[in-house]
């Protein structure tokens, strides 16, 4: 099967990648998102000292994010959520209530030791994209297969 499309995904609005990775990537209209954590795009410094800013932190990114891929939250279809810890669920899922509103994607939260920078809370998701890569994303030699066939 021959993909739609390979782009990866860039926006200022969100932090840089700290690795050999995208902030998303966009294959076949559907949208990979990186974790995120709760850094502010123009300081890359952590912002809030509860879960509660750190996830509306995480949120806004990944909307930035989406937002750059051609999605927004109305197409997510799936969600992953790391808390440092399993007690920060409800300040957590308050402020996910709030953006996603009455869309409710698919969501696994797990309690993960260990996130980068000991924050509180990250998350991933999947989300539906553009039916055709918006060319900002997609240089003609990213369309197609790898390798170009």
């Amino acid at each position: 099967m021959k993909p739609k499309g390979l782009g990866i995904v860039t926006t200022q609005a969100a932090p840089q990648a700290i690795g050999p990775y995208s902030q998303a990537v966009v294959v076949d209209a559907t949208v990979y998102t990186a974790g995120q954590i709760a850094l502010d795009p123009q300081t890359g410094e952590v912002v809030g000292k509860t879960a509660a800013e750190q996830t509306e932190r995480v949120l806004q990114n990944l909307t930035a994010v989406l937002e750059a891929a051609g999605s927004g939250l109305g197409m997510v279809v799936k969600t992953t959520v790391y808390l440092a810890d399993m007690a920060d669920f409800p300040a957590m899922n308050e402020v996910y209530a709030k953006h996603f509103g009455n869309h409710k994607p698919a969501r696994s939260t797990v309690q993960a030791a260990g996130l980068l920078n000991k924050k509180d809370a990250a998350s991933a998701w999947v989300a539906r994209g553009p039916d055709q890569l918006p060319r900002a994303l997609c240089p003609e030699s990213r369309f197609g297969p790898p390798g170009g066939g």
